[in-house]
């Protein structure tokens, strides 16, 4: 079953997929090779569509990008094994002005890795469930096999998000796998994730008479440094460790270098801990952002930076994902990737497990790659992640 693409990307050439059965360290460089920056990920999809269909033992099934490959073998238990095939934009520098894509296969300190945009983040990962899609014909379990276009954009557009909210049939299961680069470990849950615009009023006026006006910049100052000094915590799930973060992340105001500047934007994102729900962490950020006590009082402060009241715009809210750790399906999970040397820890950033979580599903992230080298000019990834993550997946679901 085949539904009208929504978000199609812009013509691109065919992308050429090795068969499936191949080793998965070469599906990921062609993957890779094939661009499929955010909103461009019409044509990958349709490689990946039609190499599932070419499994007689999957249904296969599409949501605008998103496509979705499932056994139906009658199995008391059903996983997902997901991952996002989009990317952030490629790096292009003066030492690499085509980008860094296509990828390229290369040593690193006597290892070999995989070179380019994506190779972390998450086409490794991606190229681990098209291989052991494609292989498991009887798992023991049944599984849906899940790939998605716009993880790396606003979370309306998430193609994860709008498959779930147009099909929750699709996505029953029992648990859920996001293969998330996690360097081969499993990381329960997640941090969830919230973002502020603050719109800082002042009063335009000449630098040679600022007394007349009221520089917003200088205002902005002060939320500044309450966001600088919030309390962020560590914090104990499940044990499991969860550490925050407030930042500021952009600062834009200002409109000649001779004026007083009559506005300033300054933009905070709060990673939270999984103990607060998203309302809580929405009430936290602004009585931190309003210089009051980050426990109790008010939920909806006003936030002034001496000029006047702030606007306050809500950019992006994505609740935080518990661990998820105490499932039969999860500890079976845990118990084969620690036999293979593998360790469990939290997941800092923002994943996809939160709308597994939220759909009652519990999640974990396992992929191959370093999260750190993610959206970097360098991204890589050993080769031997690529293969030792297949080889975890198949022993627990083979």
């Amino acid at each position: 079953m085949s539904e009208t693409h929504e978000n199609p990307g812009p013509a691109s050439a065919p992308v050429a997929l090795p068969p499936l059965g191949s080793d998965p360290v070469e599906i990921a460089r062609a993957l890779v090779d094939a661009r499929s920056v955010s909103g461009e990920e019409t044509v990958l999809a349709d490689a990946v569509e039609a190499a599932l269909r070419a499994c007689p033992h999957l249904e296969v099934l599409r949501h605008g990008d998103t496509v979705v490959a499932r056994t139906n073998l009658g199995r008391p238990e059903r996983v997902i094994v997901a991952g996002h095939l989009d990317t952030v934009p490629v790096a292009v520098t003066s030492e690499q002005p085509d980008g860094n894509v296509p990828g390229r296969l290369e040593s690193r300190d006597g290892e070999e890795v995989l070179w380019g945009r994506g190779s972390v983040d998450m086409k490794g990962g991606d190229a681990v469930i098209l291989h052991l899609a494609a292989a498991l014909a009887a798992p023991r379990r049944d599984v849906t096999w899940v790939l998605y276009d716009h993880e790396e954009v606003e979370a309306s557009l998430n193609g994860l998000g709008r498959a779930l909210d147009a099909h929750p049939d699709w996505f029953e299961a029992d648990l859920a796998v996001l293969g998330e680069p996690t360097a081969g470990d499993i990381e329960g849950g997640c941090n969830g994730t919230l973002r502020l615009i603050l719109d800082v009023p002042g009063r335009a006026a000449h630098s040679g008479r600022a007394w007349v006006g009221a520089n917003a910049i200088h205002a902005a100052g002060d939320l500044v440094g309450r966001a600088a000094a919030a309390p962020v915590r560590t914090v104990d799930v499940e044990g499991l460790a969860y550490r925050e973060g407030f930042n500021v992340t952009l600062i834009e105001g200002g409109v000649a270098t001779n004026t007083i500047p009559p506005s300033c934007r300054v933009t905070v994102n709060y990673r939270f801990a999984p103990d607060l729900s998203a309302e809580e962490a929405l009430a936290r950020a602004k009585r931190v952002l309003a210089g009051l006590p980050v426990d109790g009082g008010e939920t909806d402060p006003v936030i002034d930076g001496g000029t006047g009241p702030v606007v306050v715009t809500l950019d992006d809210l994505s609740p935080a994902a518990r661990p998820g750790l105490d499932s039969p399906l999860a500890a079976e999970l845990i118990a084969a990737v620690r036999e293979r040397g593998g360790e469990v820890g939290p997941k800092y950033g923002w994943t996809d497990v939160a709308r597994f979580s939220a759909a009652g599903i519990p999640a974990v992230n396992l992929g191959p790659g370093d999260a750190l080298l993610a959206h970097t000019d360098d991204e890589h990834c050993p080769v031997s992640q690529i293969r030792d993550v297949a080889g975890v997946l198949r022993d627990w679901l083979a």
